[in-house]
């Protein structure tokens, strides 16, 4: 588990973080990848701004509890869009989940100091008070239900994907990885699907697939571009976006859809206020237009829940 390595302050209108320079990282063009044969950084991030124009709406400020004017926020860095990642300065960080933290500051008003975290380390935190709030594209699932609140912003939910020479078609039953590598990120969802349904192959009477798990996802696509995964498990938009900015690999498919949200520490009053500035941005058209900019129209929700139960397709 990774402690936080950044901590700063996000305005309504910027978010950066102290110099750091990118590793692995280029300044080719689109579908660029450095030695690793991951994508490497480059212009065809998007960077337009879709936030600043956002203004507080009163009415959902007013769901706040009273005096809270800042709030600490904990975002996992380190992958690809729309997953947040740096810019090629090295210092901005950016992706939908960014922009989506800065457009609901915005809505309630509030000043933000943003904390990077590794992904597995964010949920157990908010539960011993360390963070307000988490967004990483965190899944809303029965079991998480159980210690953290939610407040849905879109669907995105499980996929795979392989190498582009790979005899691999549709997963459709986890008994198709049988005998597999599968790599995944540590502490995912992913992850405890995978090891949750593990004597699936056992029970018959096949070769188990092995879980290979990885904090970055740099080194979930190194893994694959070279040999030593034969397919990943992961965010459907994720996918989906690695798919298209690295040669020779191929998006299978969509496995299993999942509500993603805002996390909080069970029994938040965060809730409802978070939930409200979900909505206004739905509404005022800001919603679409983060959306739009990551690519990700697919996922959009019509109105934000808090903790729904977990989608069952």
């Amino acid at each position: 588990m990774r402690t936080p390595i950044h901590r700063f302050v996000m305005p309504f209108t910027a978010l950066a973080s102290a110099a750091l320079l990118l590793t692995a990282c280029g300044s080719g063009s689109a579908g660029g990848t450095d030695a690793s044969g991951v994508a490497a950084a480059s212009d065809a991030v998007p960077t337009t701004d879709v936030v600043s124009a956002e203004r507080t709406d009163p009415a959902a400020a007013r769901l706040l509890p009273a005096g809270t004017r800042h709030l600490t926020i904990a975002i996992s860095v380190g992958g690809t869009p729309p997953g947040t990642t740096y810019l090629a300065d090295g210092r901005t960080l950016t992706g939908q989940d960014v922009d989506f933290a800065k457009a609901v500051a915005k809505v309630l008003g509030v000043e933000l100091t943003v904390d990077q975290a590794s992904f597995e380390a964010i949920l157990p935190a908010l539960s011993s008070g360390k963070y307000d709030v988490g967004a990483s594209n965190f899944g809303v699932t029965d079991e998480r239900r159980k210690t953290i609140d939610f407040v849905t912003y879109i669907n995105d939910g499980q996929g795979f994907a392989t190498r582009e020479d790979s005899r691999l078609s549709r997963i459709t039953d986890l008994k198709q990885l049988c005998g597999l590598n599968v790599a995944t990120g540590a502490g995912t969802t992913f992850e405890a699907t995978l090891e949750e349904n593990r004597h699936l192959c056992a029970d018959a009477g096949e070769k188990p697939y092995r879980v290979q798990t990885y904090a970055e996802p740099s080194a979930i696509w190194s893994s694959v571009q070279q040999g030593r995964s034969d397919v990943v498990m992961s965010t459907i938009n994720g996918l989906r976006y690695a798919v298209a900015h690295q040669s020779g690999l191929k998006f299978l498919n969509a496995f299993h859809r999942l509500d993603v949200g805002f996390a909080f520490k069970k029994g938040t009053a965060l809730a409802p206020a978070f939930q409200a500035a979900v909505d206004r941005l739905i509404a005022d058209g800001t919603y679409d237009r983060i959306l739009e900019k990551w690519g990700t129209t697919g996922s959009a929700i019509t109105k934000s829940r808090i903790s729904p139960p977990e989608l069952k397709n």
